[in-house]
């Protein structure tokens, strides 16, 4: 569950950073040349997707969750704006559901 986790923090960080660079050449003017990082990064982030050993529906719904969490430590670490408590239960909540699903990924 260790490997599968830290896999869905790299595909969300691929799949953040793919956004964020074309984001800040269309809204703060920063130079076109972003966007081959960006389209890199969601190349990775693709890929990364097809490394997961369940069904695409269950690796998104569970990939959701962690999305969740990684995009709240993108707005602290780079954005730098202070998490509310609701946004660590929030987060906590989104990684209770994302266990779930994956521990019932053999199950099913």
């Amino acid at each position: 569950m260790l490997k599968t986790t830290l896999l869905f923090f790299a595909t969300a960080l691929c799949e953040i950073v793919g956004c964020f660079l074309p984001w800040l050449w269309l809204k703060r003017g920063a130079t076109p040349l972003l966007l081959v990082p960006a389209a890199l990064a969601l190349a990775l982030f693709v890929w990364l997707l097809t490394l997961h050993p369940a069904a695409s529906g269950r690796v998104y719904a569970a990939y959701g969750g962690v999305y969740v969490c990684t995009a709240l430590i993108w707005l602290r670490v780079v954005d730098g704006v202070k998490l509310s408590f609701y946004d660590w239960l929030g987060a906590v909540v989104a990684m209770c559901g994302m266990l779930i699903i994956v521990a019932g990924w053999g199950r099913a």
